[in-house]
């Protein structure tokens, strides 16, 4: 069995309900919001969630896969588009062992540049050269929190940013 993070009221469905502030719209469809990420670990890094309340990739319909999948592949064009990255980073977790903090189904769209600031990011970035971090450096979790509040940006800031992704999404 999956265990589950425990967020009550669940975050994302408050920021659809209108009573969280911090994210920014940047598409949305019957079944889908693609939000900007309010810790820009990588500027530009969006989740594309689901409307209905769900936890896992398991719960989700099949219609909710196929609108997800879309949403997902127009904001990476408009990011490649808008940052021109080196790569565009695609995953969802589910369950606490996998790294899921929000109980709510959530599928990142993240495009990566040198250097950044991403952190621990999903696991397999450390082997890869260039992703961010030094080949064989482990994770220390220590400065966690500052980098949380680091990368935490203003309303104006994801104002801005989420209205030039969203100019450049595919017509």
């Amino acid at each position: 069995m999956i265990e589950l993070p425990i967020r009550d009221p669940c975050d994302f469905c408050e920021g659809m309900a209108g009573r969280e502030e911090r994210w920014a719209i940047i598409d949305e469809s019957e079944h889908t919001l693609t939000v900007l990420n309010p810790w820009q670990f990588e500027l530009g890094q969006c989740c594309v969630i689901t409307r209905r309340h769900v936890a896992t990739l398991l719960d989700l319909s099949d219609q909710e896969c196929e609108t997800i999948l879309f949403a997902a592949k127009r904001v990476a064009e408009a990011l490649v588009k808008t940052y021109r990255p080196l790569g565009i980073l695609t995953f969802q977790n589910n369950g606490v062992y996998s790294g899921q903090e929000t109980p709510h189904f959530h599928f990142h769209v993240v495009p990566r540049q040198k250097g950044s600031d991403w952190g621990i990011g999903p696991p397999q970035l450390a082997t890869f050269d260039g992703a961010g971090r030094e080949r064989g450096t482990l994770h220390d979790p220590s400065g966690d929190p500052q980098r949380r509040q680091r990368v935490q940006v203003s309303a104006r800031q994801m104002t801005e940013t989420a209205d030039l992704i969203r100019s450049n999404l595919p017509k």
